[in-house]
């Protein structure tokens, strides 16, 4: 073989071999894509309620005529895992919820880069960047999927509906630790950021007509929570500083702060047919800064509720519960917040007994009815009851709900 010819042979032979590591390492990326796709989860969920009150208007126009449908939840989230101790994963919700409903309009209820620092059969340690659910009582994190939830209707003493946006999510860092412990799992989360201060804060402030700007501030939440025996008892600890401040743009009105703490301790007992949960939280409320005094409060509430549920023909679930919120641990009765001409004495506080089924017709749907005895406004949506003097003291409700999940 010349000399020309073995040079010939051996620049063939490195071509075919660079042809052959280019074409491995592209097979290896498309397998890795592959794999990264097979990570990809999407999901979806639709709720519809009709709500039927005999007096006062809860989500809408309730109390006249046939009721109202004006309470829609329709979301859907994404998540993926580019590598295993990496998560991608988001949500977009799109909530009515009375009102002229502006508030339907699509929004990002969570959005998360969860990274895992480190991850085994004992423990787990992890940060979250974005918007994440606020970890707060039992149910804040998956609130919004009715699947999730044991009632139509949450809790109002210590999961407002009427303030949801303060408490839902909060915009910065959450770390998150996980440790298996012999008789069960201890878990604790911090999060530190911005909370969310929505046009709902500011009608319940009853500053929506002040021209100015409700910004959110730096802010903190944390929760440790103990599950024993596989979950059989469970224990959780949640506090949170949430902060706020109304930028006046009105010569007359001048700045104002807002700072919420609340302290919510839970229990729950389950076994295999019937549940027993309770919630207290202490909620400390203050707006301070203006100029006008009948704008300033600084206030303690006081909530708490006890719920049994029992699950029957495995698709079947009723429940009762007694819940209670009082507005100001020192005005219980709101006979002082009434005399000062605030309001009605009945919309400081409210006292609700609630008798609700659950039918899992399927996996992915669900049929609800629910009914409540109220004795007090205090968590009445304020875009619907727009004068508090025009309001009932004792009203009840029914609640009837179909829900789809995909």
């Amino acid at each position: 073989m010349t000399v020309s010819k073995s040079f010939q042979w051996i620049e063939r032979s490195r071509a075919l071999a660079l042809a052959a590591t280019l074409a491995s390492l592209a097979t290896g990326q498309a397998l890795a894509s592959e794999k990264v796709l097979d990570t990809l989860q999407m999901h979806g969920f639709l709720s519809q309620a009709l709500v039927i009150t005999d007096d006062n208007n809860f989500f809408g126009p309730s109390s006249e005529d046939g009721g109202s449908l004006k309470y829609t939840e329709i979301g859907a989230n994404v998540s993926l895992r580019p590598h295993e101790n990496l998560l991608v994963a988001a949500q977009v919700l799109s909530r009515r919820a009375g009102g002229d409903g502006d508030d339907a309009k699509p929004a990002l209820d969570y959005g998360v880069i969860d990274y895992q620092f480190l991850s085994n059969q004992q423990r787990t340690i992890g940060m979250q960047v974005g918007r994440f659910k606020n970890p707060f009582g039992f149910y804040n994190q998956t609130r919004d999927v009715a699947f999730t939830r044991p009632s139509i209707l949450l809790p109002q003493s210590i999961y407002f509906d009427r303030t949801r946006s303060l408490g839902l999510s909060g915009d910065g860092v959450s770390l998150y630790y996980e440790e298996m412990l012999p008789s069960g799992t201890f878990r604790t989360q911090v999060g530190i950021g911005q909370a969310q201060a929505g046009d709902d804060l500011r009608r319940t402030m009853r500053i929506e007509d002040a021209p100015g700007k409700l910004e959110p501030r730096d802010s903190a939440i944390a929760q440790i929570k103990y599950e024993h025996d596989g979950g059989r008892i469970v224990a959780a600890l949640s506090a949170a500083s949430a902060k706020a401040k109304f930028e006046s743009r009105d010569a007359v009105l001048n700045n104002g702060n807002f700072e919420f703490v609340p302290w919510v301790l839970s229990l729950q007992y389950n076994s295999e047919h019937w549940s027993l949960t309770g919630e207290y939280a202490i909620r400390s409320s203050k707006l301070e800064g203006f100029n006008n005094p009948f704008l300033n409060f600084d206030v303690t509430g006081e909530s708490w509720y006890l719920q049994y549920t029992r699950r029957f023909n495995d698709r079947w679930q009723w429940l009762v519960r007694y819940d209670s919120l009082t507005n100001n641990r020192d005005d219980r009765s709101g006979s002082t917040y009434e005399s000062i001409g605030a309001g009605p004495a009945h919309s400081q506080y409210a006292d609700d007994i609630t008798l609700g089924l659950q039918w899992n017709v399927s996996h992915r749907l669900m049929l609800a009815a629910e009914y409540h005895h109220v004795d007090g406004t205090g968590w009445l949506p304020v875009q619907d009851n727009p004068d508090p003097s025009e309001t009932e003291r004792r009203w009840n409700m029914m609640l009837f709900q179909l829900s789809l999940r995909f």
